[in-house]
């Protein structure tokens, strides 16, 4: 593993302060997959734990595989072991349905919250979020949904909120929640000549109602590309 710490502690300064007494919620998210996203945001999500001692959740929205629970786990000794599931929703609201819904003993819809669970990570005060993929059956499948009644909830119990996308390639679930987040941070690899693609993702994003604020350069330290007036002004 790469020590990613100064690159963190940059990337945590240029994030600013956020609004006195309310929690920050920072999307992440790459224009194309293998950019390194989910460890930008693991390390950023570590970072803003143990250094800035922060209150932290990482919310990973690519549910069918919850990368970041596995990477976590496999890496225990760094991040501390996980520890026994939670729930993951302090009022029952949840950020995506199960279609179609399971039923109970009872013959009543099984919550989709219930689908989400939390560990925390070592004895720091974060969390992160993995999906019981166990639990769906037959032709279920699951979709991110257009509220922010979970991102507003769960503001109550983080100082900071990361959320982890999945490329828009893959998923359409980073413009599904852009406009519940305070910030989105696009990962763009360092070495990546071509700006077509993370200049139409902040388009989009920004058409969404969300708000890029910064451009995390993966893979290298380099100066500042030449390209970067390009994507932000």
């Amino acid at each position: 593993m790469v020590d990613l710490n100064a690159e963190m502690a940059d990337l945590w300064a240029s994030l600013g302060a956020p609004a006195s007494g309310r929690a920050r919620i920072v999307q992440v998210v790459a224009a194309r997959r293998g950019e390194g996203t989910s460890t930008v945001a693991r390390e950023l999500a570590f970072f803003a734990a143990k250094r800035a001692g922060r209150s932290v959740w990482l919310v990973d929205l690519d549910l069918l595989a919850s990368p970041q629970h596995a990477a976590i786990g496999a890496e225990s000794d760094r991040y501390g072991p996980l520890g026994e599931p939670a729930a993951a929703s302090p009022d029952g609201s949840i950020f995506f349905t199960v279609q179609p819904a399971s039923h109970g003993p009872d013959g009543q819809p099984w919550p989709d919250a219930r689908y989400l669970c939390a560990h925390r990570v070592g004895s720091a005060r974060w969390w992160v979020t993995r999906f019981r993929r166990e639990g769906l059956k037959g032709r279920q499948s699951v979709h991110i949904l257009p509220t922010g009644d979970y991102w507003t909830a769960l503001r109550k119990y983080a100082d900071l909120i990361i959320v982890d996308c999945p490329s828009p390639e893959r998923s359409q679930a980073a413009l599904t929640v852009a406009p519940f987040m305070d910030q989105t941070v696009l990962v763009v690899a360092a070495d990546e000549a071509d700006v077509r693609a993370p200049a139409q993702l902040r388009d989009a994003i920004a058409g969404a109602g969300g708000t890029v604020t910064g451009i995390f350069f993966n893979r290298a330290t380099v100066a500042q590309p030449a390209f970067l007036k390009a994507i932000l002004p």
